[in-house]
């Protein structure tokens, strides 16, 4: 059997290494500028440890935002620990990566999104992730190039 280069794998690992990056830097040195993250999680997923009220009121899926009031993060390889507040209660709570559907920072418009298949598509089928960048260059049209310009004569 023929060996494959399995680039769904390899592009979840490199988004949810982007994902702990980002948060090992804010965790040393605070959220810069503007920033700030909305992040949702699968609250099913093995690892996640929440309070049994919020696993209640979100049973399958939960959006937290880093902003104003976190504390307590703590960024390890697999997994992300944070202390959020709700409604002047504040509430530890354990993230594994894996567990992550969207991280979003709206102040420079990125967002990342993974996406699962089906549990009755084939199993071979990777999850797909989205990437969203705006950038504040303008935009300009799309440019089509033909194939044929790059075929051996």
């Amino acid at each position: 059997m023929a060996r494959s280069i399995d680039y769904g794998t390899l592009m979840h690992r490199a988004m949810r290494g982007l994902i702990q990056t980002v948060l090992s830097d804010v965790a040393q040195h605070g959220l810069p500028g503007a920033h700030h993250f909305f992040i949702t999680f699968d609250t099913t997923h093995p690892g996640v440890e929440i309070a049994d009220w919020l696993r209640d009121r979100y049973p399958t899926e939960m959006t937290v935002v880093l902003q104003h009031w976190f504390e307590n993060l703590e960024v390890e390889e697999d997994l992300f620990r944070v202390t959020l507040n709700f409604g002047n209660q504040p509430e530890p709570m354990v993230i594994p990566f894996d567990a992550v559907r969207t991280f979003v920072d709206p102040s420079v418009e990125f967002g990342l999104r993974f996406e699962s298949q089906s549990d009755d598509e084939e199993e071979d089928e990777e999850d797909e992730i989205e990437v969203e960048i705006e950038d504040s260059e303008p935009r300009r049209d799309a440019e089509v190039v033909s194939l044929d310009k790059f075929r051996k004569q």
